[in-house]
């Protein structure tokens, strides 16, 4: 769909954040695109530390979790980790299982099934740990919803656990009101109930017990720094659940890579390997769309236990085994995706269903662990909020994927009726629900909707208009502050317009990467590549140049054809030179 090009046009002082930080005002107009204000949140957005991490203590009943764990481990009581079979899920029982072997807990973990369980705790896994001798589930990345289960696992005897980072539940009164459901358990850590004091709400669920283990360690007499340890899991996890990359995570993320970078965990330098990518050279980008992907398709199309038996390895043979079979899961989950995307918009057509604002896909016969990525995918080409259904054995599940402007979770509320089961984020959600409520829910969920036309026109924000000329290597390399890149702390993107092409030709292995060589305004001349899909660049000029200068361009003649792009600059180093190079991501 065709995007609409936006300037952001937040104020500030740039030229005085740029002399009192010693930045490029251009670098001080980004970081306040990014809703950075004052001196003190810019102070920590350049230079924040793990210093700077807020104290754990502060959260709700995390201590008295600590205290309760301390409690049971002197008792030699059975301890149960129960986990989520997502990248979050799955490095929270890491951190939780190493921590408490280390402080030689009786443990153990289980991971639902994705197809069999569903997500987080039901009645087979309650009773399942009283008949194996269980005295405490702990929880993690999940329980925030599971009020009916947890109460089970009291009733049968169990001390139960809660970590989580999901939205709290809750009914609304006759008077409008919220009232907040909070599962009956012996502790309930999480930072986004109301009553809790931790001022940052958005931490992951890995991170969540990281800060437990923390507490838990301080208890047990263990030095801080070794809780550190599991600073590259909770960062890993962080990317990897799609957090915001503000404020706290940011500072986590950050520490965490320089951590993963030179990791000891045999597992994670087995994948990383495994990928290509080699010691010092792994960024978010990496973590969000090759290694996390890895971790996410053990659990999509397996069991989520052979992701952590491979961060659990204990030498370099066991752990490249594993890595070699996530890496080989994920390619076969690529493949999957694809033709599921490919359905969801073949039904899109022939339902008409581009014209609603929240679109319910149904496809019966689609593995439902690759609901949410399909449901990605589609949300980013109609730009609306996507839910992805498919037939499971008690019925229909499915994932959503959101846009800015809904928040998934608050609307889902609003039909919660129709659901066997729901939660999620205002981004993401996933959803059970009988076969009889499909059409239904679509109507409600539609009927229901405040979204508007502007909302669903898809925008391109622009940080700054940036003529090519103005690039220098300082500059880029200023750039670098700015990561680690992801959601909410988006990498940068300049335009420039009247750019001419001077040379195109398709490169790459694969034939997916248009190189050029273009001349701004300003006459600067430097290479510009586009990733992806070539084929679209070349419709677009043929169409508004014509065949003939096209074809002189790519026989590096020119042929007058001038465009706007979009992009972002970076340094190429090849065979001991240097040059400035743009990453072409849009065009018009």
């Amino acid at each position: 769909m065709q995007k609409k090009w936006v300037v952001s046009a937040k104020r500030a002082d740039f030229q005085g954040i740029a002399k009192r930080f010693g930045i490029d005002q251009v670098t001080a107009r980004i970081i306040r695109n990014r809703d950075v204000v004052g001196d003190e949140a810019l102070k920590e957005y350049l230079y924040g530390s793990l210093e700077d991490l807020n104290d754990p203590a502060q959260m709700k009943d995390i201590t008295l979790a600590a205290e309760l764990l301390q409690e049971k481990i002197e008792q030699e009581k059975h301890i149960r980790i129960l986990g989520d079979y997502d990248i979050d899920g799955v490095q929270s029982v890491y951190i939780l299982y190493s921590a408490l072997r280390r402080c030689h807990a009786q443990v153990d973990y289980a991971i639902p099934d994705r197809v069999a369980d569903g997500y987080g705790l039901n009645e087979r896994l309650v009773r399942q740990a009283k008949q194996q001798g269980t005295d405490t589930l702990l929880t993690c990345d999940n329980g925030i919803a599971a009020a009916k289960e947890i109460a089970l696992a009291k009733e049968l005897g169990m001390t139960v656990i809660v970590t989580d980072h999901h939205e709290v539940p809750y009914e609304e009164a006759e008077d409008g009101s919220r009232v907040y459901c909070i599962p009956p358990a012996d502790a309930v850590v999480n930072p986004k109930q109301i009553d809790c004091c931790y001022p940052f709400k958005n931490l992951c669920g890995a991170a969540v017990v990281f800060k437990l283990v923390q507490v838990l360690y301080d208890l047990m007499g263990f030095p801080g720094e070794e809780a550190l340890q599991y600073l590259e899991n909770a960062a890993f996890a962080t990317v990897g659940d799609v957090m915001d990359l503000q404020g706290e995570n940011r500072i986590l993320v950050k520490e965490g890579l320089k951590s993963l970078n030179h990791t000891k965990n045999y597992g994670m330098r087995a994948l990383a390997s495994r990928n290509q990518l080699a010691p010092g050279a792994i960024r978010a980008y990496h973590i969000g769309f090759v290694l996390g992907p890895c971790l996410n398709a053990s659990g999509r199309l397996d069991t989520a236990k052979r992701a952590l038996k491979m961060l659990l390895a204990e030498d370099e043979y066991q752990a490249a085994e594993y890595a070699g079979d996530l890496y080989d899961l994920n390619a076969s989950r690529k493949e999957m995706t694809e033709q599921g995307v490919q359905q969801a918009k073949e039904l899109i057509q022939q339902m008409g269903l581009e014209r609603d604002k929240v679109l319910v896909i149904y496809l019966p016969d689609c593995h439902e662990s690759l609901a949410g990525i399909i449901a990605g995918r589609i949300r980013e080409q109609y730009n609306r909020p996507v839910f992805v259904l498919t037939r499971s054995g008690d019925g229909v599940k499915g994932s959503g994927r959101s846009i800015e402007q809904y928040s998934m979770f608050e609307e889902m509320s609003k039909c919660k009726e129709l659901f066997t089961k729901y939660g999620g984020h205002p981004m993401a959600a996933g959803l059970s629900l009988p076969e009889e409520h499909v059409d239904v829910f679509r109507r409600k969920i539609n009927e229901n909707t405040t979204l508007t036309e502007e909302d669903l026109c898809g925008k391109i924000v622009i940080d700054v208009p940036m003529p090519l000329s103005y690039i220098s290597k300082d500059f880029v390399e200023e750039l670098n502050i700015l990561e680690p890149f992801g959601k909410s702390n988006e990498k940068p993107l300049f335009a420039d317009r009247d750019i001419e092409i001077i040379s195109i030709r398709i490169v790459g292995k694969n034939q997916n990467v248009c190189k050029m060589q273009v001349k701004s305004v300003g006459s600067a001349v430097m290479t510009a590549l586009y990733f992806g899909e070539p084929g679209r660049l070349f419709r677009f000029l043929e169409e508004k140049y014509g065949s003939r200068a096209l074809e002189q361009a790519m026989a590096g003649m020119g042929g007058g054809m001038k465009v706007s792009l979009a992009y972002y600059p970076e340094v190429n180093r090849f065979n001991g030179r240097e040059t400035i190079q743009i990453v072409v991501r849009y065009f018009c």
